[in-house]
This record gives structure tokens, C-alpha cells and sequence, in this order.
């Protein structure tokens, strides 16, 4: 059972709606200890204290901030709470906007938020109403020691509290260089383009995030098993298919035709192996 990390209340309007915050996030990643490779024993990080040269206990271990001067000022978790209480448990909505106007850059992490059960009308009110308007609520909460901009998104029967990005903690494109001339510029050519959109076309299938999962992580863990196995003196797998030579000059046309026909072909042995007929969708499909 997932556990809540933030507990308050979503102000719209006079409407106030007690929820709780739990993470939409199950990371799977694996985790791996630092070792002395002579001896196999785990290297610890120990919290030592620069004056003394002592290990520190957690329990002394504050937070503080380096003023001016070079003087510290110690924070406790009382502190982060009284510099603005009403904040550190209100998600107060501003503003209502279109989805589509917030570009992807600006989106963190999710959260799903669940009502308390007294506060399920006003939580369905809200949830029906962004979904009706097709509007999305941009909001501040603070969590823990920092205050996010964050936008409440209907999804299914929740609503997704998606931590921003500020403004600020994004960079300009200004600083990078994109191509951004004339197609002619590039020497794309319109029946490129129609053969391109033919690839796309050929690859498009219903989304289904089930059938996406993280091949680096299943094939390391199918290598540690392997050298575990083999008591740890396992021979390297077969070496990777070289790259093409940086350089060499691309038929960007024969490219795209060879990647619609491997396409096709894909497309026709996924339908004869779900049985289905050639005019029908399948989640499946995308390549």
C-alpha cells in the first residue's frame, strides 16, 4: 500500500476539499552497494564532523543556511512550517488554463490526489468540471521544505496533482543551436517527406504504455544472474553491431523506404500472430 506524503486541503473558490497526496511513481530501479573489491565489503559514507574529525549521530544533524558573513542559521522542521503555515497545507488554485498551452519541458513528477470520504462531492464537482472545460488548475504547494507550481489534471476518475518546473528553472533554446532554417536549406524534399509520413503512418497503433518496459534494466538483471550463476566469471556477451561511420553520406530516401517496408512487415507478422483481421486497430501495433 502506497503510503501519503502530504496531507491539506485544495481551496476553489469558497470550496475547500481535504485530500491526500501519494506518489504516482513506482520506480523500479536497482540499487547497488559501493565495495572494497579485495575484500567484498560494503563502503560506508559516515557523517564526520570537520571540526572534530567525529562521527556526527542523525539525531544532531540539522539544516542550516550560510548567511552573510559566512554565519550559519539553524533551521528546524518548525521553522519550514511557520514561515508560511497556511501554504504548507492548502493546494490554493489561481488560475485555469488549457492543457495544451503548458509545454511538455514544464512537467515533473506526478501525484495522484485522493479525497477525504466527507469531501468526495467536491472533489467529483472539480474533477467534472476541469474535464467538461477541458481546463486544467495551476496551483502552489508546498511539500516538505519547498513550494512547487503544480497543475490538477483529471485522469479517469483521479485527479493528478503534476509538479511544474518554474520558469526559471528552465533554459532559454536560445542557448543551443536548432536548425530552424527553409526545408530547401536541409534538402528536404516534399516526396521525403510524404515517404516519412508513410513510415509514421505504418508504425501508428493505439497507445498502451503496457507494452513499453525498460530493456536495460531486464537485461543487466539477466546478466547478474548469468555471472551469478557462473560464480561471477562470466565472458562478455557479443559485441555490439558497430554504428554507421560518422560521415558517410545517407540516401535518406532509400532509408525511409527500407524502414516502411520493415515496418509493413512487422504490422502483418503482429496481425497473424493475434489472429486479427488486416482492418482492425490493435493496442499492440506500434512499432
Amino acid at each position: 500500500m502506497a503510503r501519503p506524503i502530504w496531507k491539506g486541503n485544495i481551496s476553489f473558490g469558497l470550496v475547500n476539499i481535504p485530500i491526500t497526496l501519494f506518489t504516482a511513481e513506482n520506480k523500479q530501479e536497482l540499487h547497488f552497494k559501493l565495495l572494497d573489491r579485495r575484500t567484498r565489503s560494503e563502503v560506508r559514507y559516515e557523517r564526520v564532523s570537520e571540526a572534530t574529525g567525529q562521527q556526527v549521530p542523525l539525531e544532531e544533524i540539522v539544516r542550516g543556511y550560510r548567511y552573510e558573513g559566512g554565519d550559519y542559521i539553524l533551521l528546524t522542521d518548525e521553522d519550514f512550517k511557520k514561515a508560511a503555515v497556511e501554504a504548507t497545507q492548502t493546494i490554493e488554485i489561481s488560475d485555469f488554463v488549457d492543457l495544451k498551452a503548458i509545454e511538455y519541458t514544464y512537467f515533473e513528477k506526478p501525484y495522484y490526489v485522493v479525497p477525504d470520504k466527507r469531501a468526495e462531492k467536491g472533489y467529483v464537482l472539480l474533477r467534472e468540471v476541469l474535464r467538461r472545460t477541458g481546463k486544467v488548475a495551476i496551483s502552489k504547494v508546498v511539500i516538505r521544505t519547498r513550494q512547487y507550481l503544480a497543475a490538477l489534471i483529471p485522469q479517469g476518475d483521479a485527479l493528478v496533482l503534476e509538479i511544474l518546473r518554474y520558469y526559471r528553472e528552465l533554459r532559454e533554446q536560445s542557448e543551443f543551436h536548432f536548425p530552424a532554417g527553409s526545408l530547401e536549406e536541409y534538402k528536404v524534399s516534399e516526396r521525403e517527406l510524404q515517404v516519412a509520413q508513410m513510415l509514421v503512418e505504418s508504425m501508428t497503433g493505439e497507445w498502451d504504455p503496457m507494452q513499453y518496459h525498460d530493456e536495460y534494466h531486464d537485461a543487466l538483471m539477466q546478466w547478474i544472474e548469468q555471472k551469478a550463476r557462473a560464480g561471477g566469471a562470466v565472458s562478455p556477451a557479443g559485441e555490439r553491431a558497430e554504428g554507421r561511420e560518422r560521415g558517410k553520406v545517407v540516401d535518406m530516401m532509400e532509408l525511409l523506404k527500407q524502414s516502411v517496408e520493415q515496418a509493413a512487415a512487422r504490422r502483418g507478422r503482429a496481425r497473424d500472430e493475434s489472429g486479427e483481421e488486416p482492418g482492425q486497430s490493435s493496442a499492440g501495433g506500434a512499432a
